[in-house]
């Protein structure tokens, strides 16, 4: 990155360059990041994985016994295997008023408004400081921020509120889904099919239970709604199963992944355990009355807290001032925003550059008027916190 006052398009371009895949290390790119911010005198600070591969990345600019404002991103981005793109996903390419390139959407357009800003943050005089957080892998379950986030929550000083950019079309979002995904394994007896009530079929115990997972999201969907939401219930969902080997053989292993993305006022830990229960009070004693090795294991995949942020709070009044919009939406997708509100109390909405839609995408893009338009916001906010 040039020293001198780069644009949001100058910056994207570098931040695209680097294969931030979650399966990668992003410690390039935060090498990168953090001698462009040593060159102005700053002193970032890293929170590393426990590989020392990956690592979260910190700066606070501006006054430090005031609290201030976190701008907040993530630097790892999915896998462009499999997906056909017209040009290099890794070489940000411009036609007809867009910039195409893996994480242009999600969410490096919003990393590089903000990066793009120090210059500006550093020129201006700073009333309130500003904290640019940039994480690992959210796209594996928000894992990298939380160590960050823990550091913040033994604050003196808890920040004024927090944004976290992912792809809204500068639509303030107030409130998000939580997510709750489990890996289960389901352990039979195996046998020729041809004496088949002799043993235990682990495909049909988990087929009971995959039933029991759609009556309980069959009843969620008659319960609590919240219009704001595209989806406005909690929903229940099997994406993956594996099991079996040939058809006369009772299968001994059958294995299965399941979620809940969950409104934020419900019960997510209900809604698991009434799966756990019925697994261990139903089905594994039936399994177990054949053989006593029977059993259904599970293995959390992801937890991410939902986010419920007041449409009365601060932040969000603030927000809508500086998007220039009259109003707020709740999304079904998880971010990191429920990390920040639910472990550090920290007051926090979701806003950035982009369309939900073109994340994860071949060719994924985000449209040059976007980023102008979180460079507007930015800048008001840099004059909302020098006021």
């Amino acid at each position: 990155m040039p020293k001198a006052r780069p644009t949001s398009r100058e910056v994207l371009a570098d931040l695209v360059s680097f294969d931030t895949t979650s399966g990668n290390s992003n410690l390039p790119l935060i090498d990168h990041v953090e001698d462009w911010l040593r060159s102005f005198g700053l002193e970032p600070c890293r929170f590393p994985d426990a590989t020392g591969t990956k690592s979260n990345l910190l700066v606070t600019i501006g006054p430090e016994d005031v609290p201030g404002y976190i701008l907040s991103g993530h630097t790892d981005v999915v896998p462009v295997k499999g997906q056909d793109w017209t040009s290099d996903p890794f070489v940000l390419r411009e036609e007809d008023g867009k910039l195409f390139g893996r994480g242009a959407c999600d969410m490096k357009g919003y990393v590089a408004c903000c990066l793009s800003k120090v210059p500006h943050f550093l020129e201006a005089d700073l009333k309130s400081p500003f904290h640019i957080a940039l994480s690992y892998d959210e796209e594996v379950g928000c894992i990298g921020v939380r160590s960050m986030v823990a550091d913040m929550a033994g604050w003196d000083l808890k920040p004024l509120g927090c944004f976290v950019g992912e792809p809204t079309k500068m639509d303030v979002i107030t409130g998000h889904k939580a997510k709750h995904s489990f890996r289960v394994t389901v352990t039979g007896k195996s046998g020729h099919s041809s004496l088949a009530p002799n043993f235990v079929n682990a495909i049909e115990y988990a087929a009971a239970l995959i039933m029991k997972i759609r009556e309980i999201g069959e009843r969620l969907a008659k319960g609590r709604h919240d219009e704001l939401y595209d989806m406005p219930v909690t929903t229940s969902h099997v994406g993956v199963i594996r099991g079996g080997t040939q058809l006369n053989i009772v299968p001994e292993l059958c294995s299965f992944d399941f979620e809940f993305r969950s409104l934020p006022e419900e019960d997510a830990e209900a809604l698991n355990e009434e799966v756990f229960a019925y697994a261990r009070d139903v089905l594994e004693p039936r399994m177990k009355a054949v053989d006593p090795d029977c059993g259904i294991g599970f293995h959390l995949i992801s937890s991410i807290p939902g986010l419920a942020t007041g449409a009365d709070e601060e932040i969000v009044a603030l927000a809508k001032h500086l998007a220039g919009r009259n109003g707020f939406s709740k999304v079904a997708y998880g971010t990191e925003a429920g990390l920040f509100r639910e472990m550090a109390g920290i007051p926090t909405v979701v806003v950035g550059p982009g369309d939900i839609a073109q994340a994860h995408t071949p060719d994924e893009f985000v449209e040059i008027s976007e980023l102008a338009a979180c460079d507007a916001f930015l800048n008001r906010l840099i004059a909302h916190c020098s006021a």
